[in-house]
């Protein structure tokens, strides 16, 4: 159940976010470097325990009790393969090559979650998905970059929604699902709409935390979930990407938690302030 009040954190709880986003960073590279045609969603999810189990970390995802009468999650991690958008539960799924799969993963460390997605291609794929894979990608980092203090949350999903429709009208906006506050839980308030209205929303404030995560799709974006009562899917079949930060709004500017370089680079090259904490 998603807690309801806007949390302010303070350094050091920072600090231990950042240590949860950097098992995050580590547990999806090696997710990615193990994707390949003939492994099962399975044998992913396993990866994925296994680095949780190294790192001494908690599941943000296994267990977890969204509320509104649904199963407890059954993975460590949320594998979602072409027209699945989020929450694909992994299982005896063989990849092949051409498959664009998303990963979502989270975990806490001392109580303080970090969350972050990526989506990868098997093998060779379609170079219209492999746009749509990138443009995605770049959707977030233009929501990222547009969190701001005294900003409001309209103005991450107008950021967002621009840089997907510089593209054009071709990719479908998921707005059934949305980024989210987090921090002492993995979902709290705001709600980070993937569109929205500059200036609209609730402001944005230092010591707040946000995932930030567009879900695009290759053609309509209305979708539905299948009987597992989990697993969301595009209603037309169309394939679907889903990319995701956590990042941190720090006094001295934004740090993002499950990037290995904490976002300097991406953020340095949309001219916003990178803002990390020492150690």
């Amino acid at each position: 159940m998603r807690a309801t009040r806007v949390e302010l954190k303070s350094p050091e709880q920072f600090r231990s976010m950042r240590a949860a986003g950097l098992v995050v960073q580590r547990t999806l590279a090696r997710l990615a470097a193990a994707t390949a045609p003939g492994v099962t969603t399975a044998d992913l999810d396993q990866v994925a325990r296994e680095e949780i189990a190294r790192a001494g970390a908690v599941s943000s995802f296994l267990g977890y009790d969204a509320g509104y009468g649904l199963p407890a999650y059954p993975a460590v991690t949320c594998i979602s393969v072409n027209s699945e958008v989020v929450h694909g539960i992994p299982g005896p799924r063989v990849l092949v090559s051409g498959d664009l799969v998303s990963f979502d993963f989270g975990v806490s460390v001392a109580g303080w979650h970090g969350d972050s997605a990526v989506t990868v291609a098997v093998g060779e794929v379609a170079s219209e998905v492999a746009q749509l894979s990138a443009v995605t990608r770049e959707a977030m980092w233009a929501g990222v970059a547009a969190v701001r203090p005294g900003g409001r949350i309209g103005d991450v999903g107008h950021a967002i929604e621009s840089s997907v429709r510089s593209h054009g009208a071709r990719y479908g906006i998921v707005a059934d699902f949305t980024g989210h506050g987090i921090g002492s839980a993995m979902h709290m308030a705001p709600d980070v709409p993937n569109r929205g209205r500059p200036g609209s929303g609730v402001g944005l404030r230092t010591g707040m935390a946000l995932a930030v995560e567009p879900m695009l799709t290759l053609g309509r974006a209305p979708v539905a979930t299948l009987d597992d009562e989990w697993t969301v899917v595009t209603r037309d079949g169309s394939v679907a990407a889903h990319w995701e930060h956590t990042v941190a709004l720090t006094e001295r500017g934004l740090w993002v938690l499950t990037a290995e370089d904490g976002g300097e680079a991406e953020l340095t090259a949309r001219g916003a302030p990178f803002g990390p904490l020492a150690d």
